[in-house]
């Protein structure tokens, strides 16, 4: 077997076997496959496509080629989560905490943000000395300890989609449906959960512009789950707008203890309870949705969730003191409001250049080694519908420098249109599917 008839092969449109597939991500991670036959390979990839057979088996070999993690010593159905990117999305700390406090446990892998998109793991570091990076071990013993735990990609977890995506972002070859999907499940399968819910964002803020676009890869992702055995379901999402009013590290966190202590609701809000109405759905803990939604508003309004947020940040060495006095996370130096320039009323929020006008400010990084700045951001006080008149308050900008404030208020200015009459109204969740 040799790479170049592999690569001629896929070329020319011919379905690849396992072994095949299996051949050409063993030898890539090992190095005995060079990177530009990969290259060639994932362009060949774009142009033809991949079936879903080829899929499954190009996902099981990507979770093969490094650890996988085993919770079988933790009780209880494992139900991971897993969003493919937004602004404002800080659902991941709300649900956590909330689904540990209605007795299922949750293991959360989480990244760090790249782009206009926000990372979980940059926005708990605003926590003072919240500890994200955690063995394997650690990780069992806390969640059989609080039955939740939210930390950094661990160990060897697949580290051919490492190795491949860094490639296809330099090759032009990111965008295919079928890559993307086996680099999200090849992900979620080796951490080890027994169920995986997708939440897959479309909108002018997400990587999926297009529901139909949504709507492929989420059947996709649902395949995969069901071709290895592990139940998935997909919610599709609205990301047209941020999905919070805080946009940035330490203001996300504040506007998630504001949710899980049920002083703040609105999107956020809405769709933590249905993501996670979904997760106690997959893990049996409910007899249906309304039964769910009803046990997890009960949990925030009587204070378990909160102090199941309380428990987690004080077994990762975090200070909980946090959930309280919100002072203590950082904050800029500077909060310049941002003023409507005529009467009317919003009609656009475009999560995209919000999330770039906070990447500006320092909330985000351009490059996976860039530091950040944890206080700055924007903060919105308007939603999509909403009436303004000239001169009000629509957004705050949290800044500490006057040179990023100056690029980031005119990419917010372009971000925020207003109109004479209302906009339509569309949902937050446009669909679900499942296996």
């Amino acid at each position: 077997m040799r790479a170049h008839e592999l690569i001629l092969k896929k070329r020319n449109g011919h379905e690849l076997t396992r072994e095949e597939i299996n051949y050409l991500i063993d030898g890539f991670v090992k190095g005995s496959i060079p990177d530009y036959q990969i290259a060639a390979w994932s362009m060949a990839v774009y142009f033809q496509g991949l079936s879903e057979e080829e899929t499954i088996h190009l996902t099981e070999s990507m979770v093969n080629s490094g650890d996988t993690i085993d919770l079988s010593p933790i009780p209880g159905c494992k139900v991971d989560k897993h969003s493919t990117g937004g602004v404002a999305d800080t659902t991941t700390l709300i649900l956590v905490p909330l689904v540990a406090a209605a007795g299922v446990p949750v293991v959360k892998m989480s990244g760090r943000g790249l782009g206009h998109t926000g990372g979980t793991i940059d926005k708990l570091e605003a926590i003072p000395g919240f500890n994200v990076e955690l063995e394997i071990d650690s990780v069992v013993r806390l969640v059989k300890k609080t039955g939740a735990v939210i930390a950094g990609q661990t160990g060897n977890l697949v580290p051919a989609d490492k190795k491949l995506y860094s490639l296809r972002d330099v090759t032009a070859t990111v965008d295919i449906v079928s890559l993307i999907a086996s680099s999200v499940m090849s992900k979620k399968i080796a951490a080890g959960a027994d169920k995986i819910l997708l939440d897959v964002k479309v909108g002018k803020g997400a990587f999926m512009k297009s529901q139909e676009q949504a709507l492929e890869l989420a059947k996709t992702m649902v395949k995969i789950g069901a071709g290895m055995n592990r139940e998935t379901t997909a919610l599709i999402t609205n990301m047209d707008q941020p999905l919070g009013m805080a946009i940035g590290n330490a203001l996300e966190v504040k506007e998630a203890i504001l949710t899980l202590r049920g002083d703040l609701k609105g999107d956020l809000y809405d769709l933590s309870i249905e993501l996670a109405s979904e997760m106690l759905l997959m893990a049996k803990a409910v007899g249906d949705k309304a039964q769910a939604k009803a046990l997890l508003i009960e949990l925030i309004e009587k204070g378990r969730a909160i102090e199941k947020l309380v428990e987690i940040i004080e077994n990762q060495g975090g200070n909980p003191g946090v959930v309280e006095d919100l002072s203590i996370l950082p904050h800029a130096s500077t909060i310049t409001p941002v003023l409507a320039s005529m009467d009317g009323y919003i009609w656009e929020l475009d999560a995209e250049k919000l999330g770039r006008a906070a990447m500006v400010l320092g909330a985000g990084r351009e490059y996976k080694e860039q530091s950040i700045l944890l206080e700055v951001g924007v903060t919105l006080k308007k939603r999509i519908g909403d009436a303004v008149t000239k001169g009000e308050c629509i957004a705050d900008v949290h800044s500490m420098n006057s040179h990023n404030f100056d690029a980031a208020l005119r990419i917010i200015t372009d971000a925020v249109r207003i109109k004479a009459k209302k906009p339509r109204e569309y949902p937050l969740v446009f669909g679900k599917i499942a296996n």
